[in-house]
């Protein structure tokens, strides 16, 4: 009669291997998420997932092996741990999430139609914006317009300097410029004075 492959696993977890641990986890693992799914809520579904509660399960039953010495005389008695230390990990997830599950009001189709609109940027600003955009392109040098594309791309000034092989405080100092002078060119002319009229 041949030797049960797991009781054999079994004993090489009991003695601390690695690898027989992770192969014990495979064959336990599909069982467990089935005893999981089976006592999961409905409503707890989107908090957490099965394998969530069977690798915090896993995790303590390696600490267990290595910190505490635990043993299982043999497969049933670590299938029928494993099976209530599961249960008991379920249950105190679903506790846990059961103040905030009872608190969670769906979205009514009208509840949206409610909501005001994202604030959408009116035409006036989008010409001005793209009108300020023309003359800080006919301020910047040719060779630093680049610059000015990938900063209004939103990309960090850590990440331009890095893409274009400058020092940060560079970029930095190229974009001071470009501002000053179109700060510059775009001051009001001082109110002529009755002297002028």
């Amino acid at each position: 009669m041949t030797a049960d492959p797991l009781e054999a696993l079994l004993d090489q977890l009991c003695r601390g291997d690695d690898a027989a641990a992770e192969e014990v986890f495979r064959t336990y693992e599909p069982y467990l998420r089935k005893v999981v799914r089976r006592h999961l809520p409905r409503s707890l579904r989107a908090k957490f997932d099965s394998v969530d509660i069977v690798q915090s399960i896993w995790a303590d039953l390696l600490r267990g092996f290595r910190a505490a010495g635990w043993r299982f005389a043999d497969k049933e008695h670590l299938r029928a741990f494993l099976v209530k230390a599961t249960r008991h990990r379920l249950i105190d997830r679903c506790r846990r999430h059961a103040a905030a599950v009872e608190r969670e009001q769906p979205l009514q189709g009208g509840v949206l139609k409610q909501l005001p609109p994202a604030q959408q940027p009116q035409p006036s600003d989008v010409a001005e914006a793209n009108d300020l955009w023309e003359h800080l392109l006919a301020f910047c040098p040719p060779a630093h317009r680049d610059l000015l594309r990938l900063r209004r791309q939103g990309l960090p000034i850590a990440d331009i300097a890095a893409r274009r092989g400058l020092h940060e405080d560079s970029v930095r100092r190229i974009l001071r410029d470009v501002a000053r002078q179109l700060a510059r060119h775009r001051e009001p002319l001082p109110a002529p004075s009755r002297a002028d009229s």
